[in-house]
């Protein structure tokens, strides 16, 4: 049977469910895990909840029973988590004299310290715990502990006791440490991986839009002179019922490692937790590049009490204006991710982030030095009209928004790339070295501070170490920077239409053929792509100095005819079979050199030699409007002679349904590919 027409796909004839039956029977079965397939609670199919998603924004998830009390639960932990620090730190600084012993000035990094010193020591429990038991339990037990724990903070704040508050703060950090493995575990084991993004975009948000609603009850208690300990109190208790309640509507969640034997060493699972997580190179440094950002923003939203008072001149109300810009800036950011990542794990997203963190924190050092000090400590209002001033608050909302471009597409990586045995105890692992680096904050804070350096001097530092880290950790694993690239290349010349991309398996291994129109090809393949692909490309490629590091770094595969270098091809053959049989996608165009006409190429037996070696389902795929830009080799394609495709040109990619491996042959994908891709070049 010969295809003419993409639509020949969609045909419900007997040739073609046999076709779809023989696809099954002699393809390799795509690994899903099994979190992601056999929940009771996701009898929809993928594909029509993929399709759903589509059509509606992710706040959709806010009405759905697997979403919505789980995300109401953490958004009143982490909201009273806030109304507790903000209101004990805004005592301790503007309120001294109250509290003998506590100096003002340290204050709030002592705090900061004193709540991550259980994820130190407890994560590597918590996440053997998140992992052996049902986690709908674990939140309902976490949300009870958290009342009898506000019981003994309300007793510090009424009777303006430190070391009481003290132990509340400490035991504050036992119970976020315990529910960080349940909550990041939680989201992909009830939602798709087109809804990952979406999910955990919509949870940042929460958590900061928390943390502001926390930061203004926390600061306004603290604020009313007579009965600000009472409200604290009251207020403290009062959230962490409502969040005893929520908790109960949690639906069940199967614990997917129940026969797990809990090692109570913290010390030697600690380390087993890191080696867990370092099993994966690229989880390992995504977990690393979390921890930097736990480190960026423990150094700003702990010196916030401090800035606003030394530098700005202003009250403990404009501290609140302060965490509130950033709260929101920072969930604005987390709720882009979905519409610029397309519902998709776009790392490509981070170093995008990590570039507009340092760019606006520089800038916030350099309008700091602007501020004049004022002869009174600064109300609202005043602050508000001061020009100066906006521009901090510009820079604050900036540097926070893209922080969530950073911060969400990690997050999903993690969650979508860790095995979901042990998911919990690598969110642990992601724990652990998030506590190392907040006291390593802490720590640079006060050495800092002892040696005279200002508040501005502080954020100037963490912005010129972020360049470093960002640096390093980039030219560790290049798959961040060419996904940027990627992006950047995509959303700046191209508008793209997507047709049947779901046709990329999201899981195992696959060979991926498509026609050679550009040189950027494989670029926008491998932006539209759900997971990393291993392009096999020609090796002179990989003689030039720049796009050689990268292409290597990323595992492309250099391969070259048989009459140039015989050798390099056998090596080329046995690396897409090595990378098959590993469960990746493998990309290669059977073309074999770039189209000088637009037109498809007649297709090489390459593709044969491969599925020989490895059979494999072979999926084809069709760009469409990249003959005529300046990366085709059209005619008038040429700088600085003018082009018919520039800026914004509309591209598309048609990926077709799988084929047999015993079916793909060169004459038969050619036929496919060119169906595909249809009349426009």
């Amino acid at each position: 049977m010969q295809l003419q027409a993409p639509f020949s796909f969609h045909s419900d004839s007997i040739a073609a469910r046999a076709r779809r039956a023989f696809i099954l029977r002699s393809t390799p079965k795509l690994d899903i895990p099994k979190d992601m397939s056999d929940n009771p609670l996701r009898a929809q199919s993928r594909a029509s909840r993929r399709s759903h998603a589509e059509g509606e924004s992710q706040f959709r998830l806010l009405r759905e029973r697997r979403f919505a009390p789980f995300f109401w639960t953490q958004f009143l932990g982490a909201m009273n988590d806030n109304v507790f620090k903000v209101g004990f730190t805004s005592l301790v600084t503007f309120q001294a004299a109250r509290f003998s012993g506590v100096d003002p000035k340290m204050a709030a990094f002592l705090i900061s310290a004193i709540f991550i010193v259980p994820f130190v020591l407890f994560s590597a429990t918590s996440g053997q715990v998140a992992d052996k038991y049902d986690k709908a339990v674990l939140a309902r037990l976490v949300k009870s502990f958290e009342i009898v724990v506000m019981l003994v903070g309300a007793a510090g704040f009424l009777l303006h006791s430190a070391p009481l508050l003290y132990a509340c703060t400490f035991l504050m950090g036992v119970h976020s440490t315990v529910f960080g493995p349940v909550k990041y575990a939680y989201l992909p084991q009830h939602l798709d991986s087109t809804e990952l993004v979406g999910g955990n975009g919509l949870v940042e948000m929460g958590t900061f839009v928390a943390i502001l609603i926390g930061t203004i009850v926390g600061g306004a208690a603290a604020g009313a002179s007579e009965h600000g300990a009472m409200l604290l109190a009251i207020a403290c208790i009062g959230f962490a019922i409502i969040g005893r309640v929520a908790s109960a509507f949690v639906p069940k969640s199967a614990a997917p490692q129940p026969d797990l034997r809990i090692n109570w060493n913290p010390v030697s699972e600690t380390w087993r937790n890191l080696r867990l997580a370092r099993s994966d190179r690229t989880v390992f440094l995504s977990l690393l590049g979390i921890s930097w950002l736990w480190f960026v923003g423990a150094t700003f939203l702990t010196s916030f009490f401090n800035f606003a008072k030394d530098v700005l001149s202003a009250n403990p109300d404009v501290v609140t204006i302060l965490l509130a810009t950033f709260s929101i800036g920072i969930g604005t950011g987390s709720l882009l991710c979905e519409r610029l990542s397309k519902r998709r794990v776009e790392i490509g997203l981070v170093p995008l982030g990590s570039i507009g963190i340092s760019v606006f924190a520089i800038d916030l050092f350099f309008a700091s030095h602007r501020i004049a000090p004022a002869g009174h400590l600064l109300g609202v209002s005043e602050f508000l009209l001061a020009l100066p001033h906006w521009r901090i608050l510009a820079d604050l909302f900036l540097l926070a928004m893209f922080g969530g471009f950073y911060s969400v597409p990690l997050y999903a990586l993690i969650q979508a790339r860790s095995q979901p045995t042990h998911r919990a105890r690598i969110i642990a692992a992601n724990n652990i070295l998030n506590s190392f680096f907040m006291i390593v904050s802490a720590l640079m804070a006060l050495a800092l501070t002892s040696f005279g350096v200002g508040i501005p001097g502080l954020f100037l530092t963490t912005a010129l170490l972020n360049v470093v880290v960002a640096v390093y950790i980039y030219a560790l694993v290049p798959e961040f920077l060419l996904r940027f690239i990627a992006w950047m290349l995509v959303h700046t010349f191209y508008r793209i239409r997507l047709v049947d991309a779901q046709r990329i398996p999201s899981h195992g291994a696959a060979v991926l053929v498509c026609n050679h129109v550009s040189f950027v090809d494989a670029v926008i393949i491998m932006a539209e792509s759900p997971r990393p692909i291993r392009f096999v490309m020609d090796h002179r490629i990989f003689r030039t100095p720049i796009l050689g590091w990268l292409f290597k770094h990323v595992k492309a595969i250099p391969i070259a005819p048989a009459h140039e270098d015989a050798a390099l091809l056998e090596r080329a053959y046995a690396a897409c079979v090595q990378a098959l049989e590993e469960g990746d996608l493998v990309c290669i165009f059977p073309e074999g050199r770039l189209t000088r006409s637009g037109e498809v190429n007649p297709f090489r037996q390459g593709i044969s030699e491969i599925l020989r070696r490895h059979p494999a389902p072979v999926v084809p795929m069709a760009l469409r409007g990249l003959w005529g830009s300046v990366f085709s080799r059209h005619e008038d394609a040429r700088w600085p002679r003018p082009i018919q495709r520039g800026v914004m040109s509309r591209l598309t990619l048609a990926v077709g349904e799988p084929i047999a491996p015993a079916d793909a042959t060169p004459g038969h994908l050619q036929q496919v590919v060119t169906a595909l891709r249809g009349a426009r070049r």
